[in-house]
């Protein structure tokens, strides 16, 4: 029987939370928008606390996002907050700034560190060096390709995440972009409220938000939403490795997960228990393991027609 990988998720609030728990998840990232970036719903350090107390007795982790981009203000209260996550009972911290490493050495020393920093994580020398300094676990830049993935977790000493399912973050910044352009057209007009399909709703579906479209290419929409950190575009398609997952599973990838951002309870349910299942079978007979085709066609079931499943950057040409 071969070592299963970790199932990751998020969730917008506890009560989801354990739904995705019973479709197979087990573990997930949480956190407050002030510290982690693109979480599907804020969790105050309280509801953190209630997480842990309910995962605990399930062997299932809970992970505390603080991998936003952190300024001097932020900074200030990190000493607190990490010390306070901490004693909630996280598994372990998500960070990119060093920021965060270097209050934790301090504040909670012991507890693991996943390295996540989008797009800069893409070599083995990286991972090794941010494990000298503390991490444990290394998430890996989606714009990777297969061959690269299994590199680094062949060279590298530490844990190392996969995402294999969902939308991923092309854009990034920390200004309201789309509401400022909306208040600038509206400039000289009676004063109303500024309204954008989506915003500040990151756990609704897709058909909720605003996209952005190229003139080159009028088939792809861009998801865009905004929220306390800014504004955010997301692929126009989905990720979908569920018919291959055999292949990171055999190069003993510790931990797969799924993004469920910007998605509904009952997509993100569906798609966590074809993973699980997926997950399972492998693990019990790898020489036997054969893919069910069920299991992406109940996710083709729920997918939006406007948003195409692909393998992403894994089977592509080598992008850095």
């Amino acid at each position: 029987m071969a070592t299963k990988p970790e199932l990751l998720a998020s969730a917008t609030s506890l009560e989801e939370l354990k739904r995705f728990a019973d479709a197979g998840a087990d573990a997930f990232v949480i956190g407050e928008s002030r510290y982690g970036v693109r979480l599907p719903g804020d969790f105050t350090v309280e509801q953190i606390a209630e997480a842990v107390e309910y995962a605990k007795p399930r062997d299932i982790k809970i992970y505390a996002a603080l991998n936003n981009v952190m300024d001097n203000n932020t900074v200030r209260t990190l000493p607190a907050y990490v010390k306070q996550v901490a004693e909630a009972g996280v598994d372990a911290i998500v960070f990119g700034d060093p920021a965060v490493l270097m209050t934790a050495r301090t504040e909670a020393p012991g507890l693991p560190l996943h390295w996540n920093a989008e797009m800069t994580s893409t070599n083995y020398a990286t991972a090794e060096y941010w494990g000298r300094r503390g991490a444990t676990r290394f998430i890996t830049a989606r714009e990777l390709n297969m061959e690269q993935v299994l590199e680094i977790k062949a060279k590298s000493t530490l844990e190392v995440q996969v995402q294999v399912h969902g939308l991923t973050n092309i854009y990034h910044s920390k200004r309201p972009l789309v509401r400022n352009y909306v208040e600038h057209q509206q400039e000289g007009l009676a004063e109303q409220p500024v309204h954008l399909p989506g915003n500040g709703v990151p756990q609704g579906t897709i058909e909720e938000g605003l996209y952005l479209m190229e003139a080159e290419r009028p088939n792809e929409r861009y998801p865009i939403y905004e929220d306390d950190n800014g504004t955010h575009i997301m692929s126009s398609d989905d990720l979908c490795m569920i018919e291959n997952l055999h292949e990171l599973m055999e190069a003993g990838i510790d931990s797969l997960s799924i993004e469920t951002l910007l998605k509904s309870s009952e997509y993100n349910e569906t798609v966590i228990r074809a993973y699980r299942a997926a997950i399972d079978a492998y693990s019990a007979d790898p020489a036997g393991y054969r893919f069910n085709e069920s299991l992406l066609e109940a996710i083709q079931a729920l997918q939006d027609p406007n948003r195409e499943l692909s393998y992403g950057f894994f089977y592509k040409e080598q992008v850095y």
